[in-house]
Order: C-alpha cells, then structure tokens, then sequence
C-alpha cells in the first residue's frame, strides 16, 4: 500500500512523520497471524463467496465466528488480504482511548474510502486529526447550533406534511436528510443541483462496500468515483463565494475558520483542498448514519406500540409547554426520545465495524499481534453481547435510564465512537433525531403490517431490504 500524501507533515513523539512511519510497516499475512485463532486460508474466489455471505448477514457470521474463536481472532477481509477482530468494550477501550499511539485510523479505513472520501477528518491520526477536529468544531458550536435547529424544523416539517400514508419509509426519510444536509451543510435550496448532489453522495456511500475495489465501466466504484468528481468541482466553485462571507450553513462556517499551522505556529484559512476533502466527508457522516438511525428507530417504535406512545406523550407535552417549535435550550426535555434512539442504535449500529491499522506490535487478550496488521472493532456484535445487554435482541429503551445506565462499561455502547475519535456531529445528530420525532409523533402513528419483521442488510449502515413499507396513519 501506498504512504498517504500529507500537506503537512505532522510528527508524532518518536519524531517521525507518517509518511516515513507508514512506509516502515508491511501488510501481515497468515503466516504473521497463525498463532492467533480463526479461520483458515482460502482460494480467492471462496474469498469473495465468504465476502458475500458476510455482507448478506454479518451478525450471524461474527456470532458464529465469536463462539468458535472468541472475543479475537484473524479473519479474510473485503480486500482478499487478513485482519484481526478484537470484540467486546475492553477492545473498543484500547483502540478508541490508544493511549500509545498504537492504532492508525487512516491507514484502516484508506483501503475502503481512499477513492472517495479521502483526507476527511476521520482519515487522520494524531495531531494531525486533534487540528483538524479543533478547526471544524467551529461548526458545532452552541450558536450555528441554534441556527441549524430552526432551518431543521421548518425543513422537516415541510416535508412530513407532504409525506402520504402509506409510504417506504427508508428511501422517505434519506431523501429528507439529504435535502436537509443540503440545507444546513451547504446553504443551497431545494432543486436541481440539491438532487444532483443528492445522487452523487449515494453512489459515493455504496461504492464503498462494493466488491470491485477499481473504478472499471459499470461498477459501484467508478459511479462513487463520478460522484465524487462532481462533489470536488461543486465545492470548488463555491468556496471562493463563501471566503469572508457570512452564513448559518456548515460550509460557510468551515470556509472561514482558522486553521493551526504547525509548521508556522500561526493560523490560517483551510486550504480549498482541506475544505473540500472535509465536507465531503461531512456530508457523508452526517445524512447516511442519520438516515439509517431514523430508519431502525421508526421500525422499532412501530414494533413496539407502547413505547411510541409513551415518546408522543413527551412529544405533546413539549409541544403545550412551548408550542410548534423546539427551543435550542429544551432539547435535553426529550429524554425518552433519546433513550429510543439510543436503544435503535444500539440494535443497529449506524456504523457497524471500525478498522484500524496497528503501527506496533500490542498485546490484547494474552495474544501478541504484530505492527501493520489491519484490526477491526465490531460495535454491530458488542452491542448484542448478553453480559452486558441481557435479552439483547429485545428493544427495550429504558436500558439508557440513569438508574439502568449505572456501572455499565463505558465502551460497550459506541455507536459515535470514542476518544479522540468521537463522532463530531454527535450533537448535531441528538437534535435533529428529537426535532425529526417532535414533527412525526404529533400528529402520525407508526404502523407495521400484520406479522412484519424488517429485514437490514448491516453494512455499509444498517438499512431495511425491503425499503420499510409502513402507515403514517394520521391521528
């Protein structure tokens, strides 16, 4: 594999850039990971078999994978080369809180995102990434905050309205968040160019789990690399307006924050490349794990008519205390709304496994993996795991009630990840799931067909085979 190209070379303790430090690690193979426990090898074409049936069902994979090797062992990967999987909240500790410096994100996710999201925040490590992440939260702050809010609401109410009874739900509500993102990341209507945008991010999202990992004629990968060939000259464009100007919308706000240089120790404008790498990335985080935590929440909240009526009791009595709209400080009023959403996540976690690359050998459950193997952390499996969930496939939202919340480990629900690596706009998704659920339980019932039982494909985000069909029955 290739060293990444870096603007900046940013040096870790041991002095060394990543590029150098990149270039001195090798892929393992089998024989680097024999001693750890897990499946055999295989001729490349049962790779892609094997590949398939993971992708068809993963949960009943790992389990089985799980309870014939353990919480680690070595497994093929999309890629046709090796990994190991670490599972369980003590896993998810070490990679997210790395404490030596150990676990490169960039170098696990740049086998299945270099193409098309590269040199997002997520694909950077260290002090590199601590920079970036400090640049961009300007975003996230208090103030853009409350302004997003107000453009969320009106846009979702707008559209809610208009939805029919009967409706597929997942491709109703992607369409939404996609309009919204267009809205409150870039600052454009609604039209023509929002749906050409639209399009380029979902086949920029589905190449990335594709099989074929080239862009040849008439593969997911070369429509993902179309896609982001549009995004990059659309961002291109705009960001000589946006320079100086002012504006409620993420894209402005990131055009005009103040970047560290390392290298000067002064502060500058991001580079147009940095910007448009960023919001590429953004976009993608932002509407796609959204869309398909909106899906698994709606499913349950149907499958479950108790506690939907429960969340729209604390919906109406929100809506008496202050009216159609939702005051930036009252969003912490929806408790229960977060409980269910949280418990949809955790039965669907929006990004089911996370890669990492190791930069040095460590040690985890008495096993000694090696420097340049490529590991991944399963949130998908330690979400169900019965020592920590008992009955894990029941949904049951008041696991996240304070009293039930108490002692359990902190790492064993992850859905926005952790440590330095924590989701960005983990606040940003909090409210515009409470301002989603506000505007559709007022006023609509959430009902399944008799006997329904949704149907995810898992990765590359959990989301409903079938599309979702449901009623919005009117009440």
């Amino acid at each position: 594999m290739n060293a990444p190209v870096h603007p900046q070379e940013f040096r870790t303790d041991d002095g060394s850039t990543p590029a150098e430090r990149f270039a001195r690690l090798r892929d393992t193979g089998y024989a680097d990971l024999a001693h750890l426990p897990g499946e055999m090898p295989r001729s490349r074409l049962r790779g892609v078999l094997r590949s398939l049936a993971f992708l068809k069902d993963p949960l009943t994979m790992v389990r089985d994978q799980m309870g014939r090797y353990g919480r680690v062992y070595r497994t093929p990967n999309i890629s046709g080369g090796w990994q190991v999987s670490l599972i369980g909240p003590e896993a998810n500790e070490l990679v997210f809180m790395d404490r030596d410096k150990t676990f490169s994100s960039e170098q696990g996710w740049n086998p299945i995102l270099d193409l098309l999201f590269p040199r997002g925040v997520m694909l950077m490590d260290f002090e590199e990434h601590r920079v970036h992440r400090k640049t961009l939260s300007v975003a996230f702050k208090p103030a853009p905050m409350q302004n997003y809010l107000g453009a969320l609401q009106d846009g979702i109410a707008a559209r809610v309205a208009k939805w029919p009874e009967d409706v597929k739900f997942y491709p109703a509500i992607k369409q939404l968040t996609l309009d919204l993102a267009a809205t409150s990341f870039l600052g454009i209507p609604w039209g023509p160019e929002a749906d050409r945008i639209n399009k380029s991010f979902v086949d920029m999202v589905a190449a990335s789990m594709g099989i074929v990992r080239r862009p040849l004629p008439f593969t997911a990968m070369a429509r993902g690399v179309k896609g982001r060939a549009y995004m990059c000259a659309f961002f291109g464009r705009e960001i000589p307006k946006r320079r100086g100007a002012t504006g409620d919308d993420i894209f402005t706000q990131i055009c005009n924050a103040e970047h560290e240089d390392e290298a000067t120790g002064k502060t500058r404008l991001l580079t147009d490349q940095e910007i448009i790498d960023h919001m590429n990335f953004l976009m993608m985080a932002a509407h796609d794990t959204l869309t398909s935590s909106l899906t698994s929440t709606v499913y349950y909240l149907g499958a479950s008519p108790q506690w939907q009526e429960t969340l729209r009791d604390e919906v109406r009595g929100a809506r008496a205390a202050f009216g159609d709209r939702i005051p930036y400080g009252e969003l912490d009023r929806f408790e229960k709304c977060e409980w269910a959403f949280k418990e949809a996540m955790r039965l669907n976690a929006p990004v089911p496994g996370l890669p990492r690359r190791a930069l040095k050998d460590f040690v985890f459950g008495n096993y000694t993996i090696p420097a340049g193997t490529h590991i991944g952390i399963n949130p998908m499996m330690t979400h169900r795991l019965p020592d920590l969930w008992p009955d894990p496939d029941r949904f049951d939202p008041s696991r996240f009630s304070p009293e039930n919340a108490k002692g359990r480990h902190k790492y064993a629900w992850v859905p926005f990840g952790g440590g330095g690596h924590m989701c960005l706009g983990l606040h940003f998704a909090y409210m515009q799931a409470k301002a989603f659920l506000f505007e559709l339980l007022e006023g609509r019932r959430i009902v399944l067909g008799e006997g329904y039982k949704a149907d995810f494909a898992m990765f590359p985000m959990p989301r409903p085979r079938d599309g979702l069909p449901l009623r919005l029955e009117r009440i």
